[in-house]
């Protein structure tokens, strides 16, 4: 067992997150060594199948759920009640960070990640069971609310670190670009996404799609979580895991010594990544759901595009870590803020322009998305010493994924139906002007040690 001197960056309370169980197993992988590129691997896998059983439930709750949970109502109401369900995950996603948190100090974090990735799991395969709206009235709506909170708080939960020990691994000239493979995860998790629900939406009828076709993108969903919690678990089992979390470097902290300690880094993190955060499911989840509600455009064209223009955004979350290692992360990050703030602008123009117009703000908005994206989340950890690291990268995040992206697809779609599409614009332009102020008073971007 650890043992920790009592300081100011190693309170007395705080307690190593290894079970014994796991110490076990990183006296068994002893001899085995983990590089920075098998860390990578193992962070975009698990982030990858994340971000796939979100977008799943995303690109279901604009082609599937309107009708299959609230078919008493018009398609435009359906829609926006299915994206106010589509926020409660983000809602449970800071519980699930307590909760789970509590349960690593506790056990161990591989329990920790088990019982994460397992609720993750189940909660999003049990969807695929769901009986409609027409089969059992409102007990239907009621179970999907049930199992979308056990989404976000799930996932809330399923922080491993091991974007950290990226992090801590990196040569200290390429922390810019080991920062960004991370980010990774949410274009390949969403190009996986959309290309299933492409297929099955063009290759069998919409009647047939609605009844059965598209739950089987939420079965694969557990399968892929399978295979990354394996992945992962050999990570965190791994001699230099355990080094990490031996020297007081990646340790759960109690929730009220880092809100005690941390209280304006909290904030500052939160606040952060908001452009990034409000472009993401503008691009992905809001302009399907204006394309199916306002236009005649092909379904299964548009997940198309928008699968080409996760591939854009794959290419530019790789460009901004070679950008902020040239120009620094503060740097790279007010760079793309403005960008957004400029595309807040055109982006009205845009989806008013018909079906050319969408796909070009599709395809814009992930390369603005990307670049962005690719350091949000080294943007955050850089705010935490190393004890308080893992606790307040994971708080912050799911935070900062509440306030900037959670209520996205409603606010966007409600705004654009009740105002017009001028104040999608501005929501937009408020997520870049949020990054650029907490920017402005942030003093560590570019020097943390990640």
């Amino acid at each position: 067992m650890s043992s920790y001197t009592a300081t100011a960056d190693h309170p007395s309370s705080f307690s190593p997150s290894s079970s014994s169980s796991e110490r076990d197993a990183r006296q068994i992988n002893a001899d085995s060594t983990v590089d920075p590129g098998n860390i990578a691997l193992g962070v975009i896998i698990g982030r990858s199948s994340e971000f796939f059983d979100f977008f799943v439930y995303g690109i279901a709750s604009v082609l599937v759920f309107p009708q299959f949970f609230f078919p008493f109502t018009d398609r435009l109401t359906g829609t926006l009640l299915s994206f106010a369900v589509f926020s409660l995950a983000f809602l449970a996603r800071p519980v699930g960070t307590v909760v789970f948190t509590a349960i690593d100090r506790a056990y161990g974090r591989g329990t920790k990640l088990v019982a994460a990735l397992l609720v993750l799991g189940g909660s999003t395969a049990s969807m695929a069971f769901l009986p409609g709206y027409n089969e059992i009235g409102h007990w239907a709506i009621a179970l999907l609310i049930v199992f979308r909170l056990g989404q976000g708080f799930a996932l809330g939960g399923a922080w491993d670190g091991l974007a950290s020990l990226l992090a801590l691994n990196a040569p200290p000239h390429r922390r810019g670009w080991y920062a960004m493979m991370p980010q990774l995860g949410a274009p390949i998790g969403f190009i996986f996404a959309a290309g299933l629900f492409a297929y099955f939406h063009s290759a069998i009828s919409q009647a047939d799609f609605l009844e059965w076709g598209w739950r089987f993108p939420f079965f694969v969903a557990f399968a892929i979580n399978v295979v990354a919690l394996f992945a992962r678990l050999r990570l965190v089992a791994s001699t230099e895991f355990g080094a990490l979390l031996d020297r007081a470097e990646l340790v759960p902290v109690r929730t009220v010594d880092l809100v005690k300690n941390h209280g304006v880094d909290l904030l500052i993190g939160t606040f952060t990544p908001l452009a990034s955060f409000a472009m993401f499911h503008l691009v992905t989840i809001f302009s399907l759901s204006w394309v199916t509600l306002t236009t005649d455009h092909d379904i299964s064209s548009f997940l198309l595009v928008e699968l080409v223009g996760a591939i854009v955004g794959t290419g530019t979350i790789v460009l901004s870590g070679l950008l902020a290692d040239k120009i620094g992360r503060r740097g790279q990050l007010t760079v793309s803020a403005v960008l957004i703030a400029i595309f807040s602008i055109i982006a009205p123009v845009l989806l008013s322009f018909g079906a050319r117009g969408l796909d070009a703000f599709v395809i814009i908005g992930f390369a603005l998305l990307g670049l962005s994206f690719g350091q949000a989340a080294g943007a955050v950890a850089s705010r935490f010493g190393k004890v308080y690291r893992y606790s307040g990268a994971a708080l912050t995040s799911n935070m900062a994924w509440l306030i900037g992206a959670g209520f996205a697809p409603l606010v966007a779609l409600g705004l654009a139906t009740s105002f017009g599409v001028a104040y999608v614009g501005m929501y937009l332009l408020s997520g870049a002007v949020c990054t650029m102020g907490a920017i402005a008073f942030s003093r560590k971007l570019d020097t943390m040690d990640d």
